[in-house]
């Protein structure tokens, strides 16, 4: 029986008691439930479900399986999870329980996507628009008429998020399939204006943008997803072209640096 299978079995024989209220859509494959609920917990949600976390953004693996959502869940299943996920979004950490004990204790972390308010990453920065292959934005159509004269907001989240292409271009993590519209960030001129931009773990560019936003005066060109058109008055220059090959954190994962504060309830990508 592989995981999916497992995972819809245990549904139909939860015990009775508080419902876990996995995240997601009943209908939604049950492993991309248990990965939407990981992502809110170890990103936002763990002041409210009273998860300790390390001051680098770790908690016991145990302390994550004990929580109702994932009463139904074990260590196997867990670690095949993370292992697959296409995005990276989580990383598995053994250490020695103790000098004179060969018994481990499992650690699990979200690599990036923080809501925490006082979360610090010590991620690699990004000094030059060649150390990536391009920085790319997607959103909705909706969402873009207030980016196009406000600029993107990192909203309750720590950092924009910015993708190295789009989807089909190998892409982990960044974007969502589901993006509507891509803005092509012109990562040299806004560089020389003084905005800082970092690599993280699992190859996300993230920015804080000046006071949380990141100016229409930086986007290089904007396009449809669809058909790759460009959005009338942002045609740029012309398509942008990938500078380099796909780029990964150089840093080692253990080394972001992440600490609790409150927590929020936006989804992940």
């Amino acid at each position: 029986m592989d995981i999916t299978q497992e995972l819809k079995q245990a549904d139909k024989s939860r015990k009775k008691g508080p419902s876990p209220k996995l995240r997601g859509h009943p209908r939604d494959d049950p492993r991309v439930r248990v990965s939407k609920s990981l992502s809110w917990l170890l990103r936002h949600g763990a002041k409210n479900a009273g998860l300790d976390m390390r001051d680098d953004g770790y908690a016991k693996v145990s302390d994550v399986l004990s929580n109702p959502m994932f009463r139904d869940i074990n260590f196997s299943q867990l670690q095949e999870i993370v292992d697959k996920d296409q995005k990276q979004r989580f990383h598995l950490l053994a250490e020695p329980r103790s000098s004179d004990s060969p018994s481990d204790i499992w650690w699990i972390r979200a690599n990036q996507g923080h809501s925490l308010q006082t979360v610090t990453l010590d991620m690699q920065p990004i000094t030059s628009a060649l150390d990536v292959p391009m920085a790319v934005h997607g959103t909705t159509l909706s969402a873009w008429e207030l980016i196009a004269t406000q600029g993107l907001s990192k909203m309750k989240r720590n950092h924009i998020h910015l993708a190295q292409g789009i989807p089909g271009d190998n892409v982990m993590s960044g974007m969502r399939n589901s993006s509507q519209i891509l803005i092509f960030v012109d990562l040299q001129k806004a560089l020389d204006a003084g905005v800082l931009f970092y690599l993280s773990a699992n190859g996300v560019v993230l920015t804080e943008g000046n006071e949380g936003f990141l100016s229409p005066t930086y986007f290089q060109r904007v396009e449809f997803a669809k058909g790759r058109l460009p959005v009338p008055g942002w045609e740029g220059a012309g398509p942008v072209v990938p500078r380099a090959p796909l780029t990964q954190s150089s840093l080692p994962v253990q080394d972001l640096q992440v600490t609790q504060s409150d927590p929020s309830t936006s989804e992940s990508i």
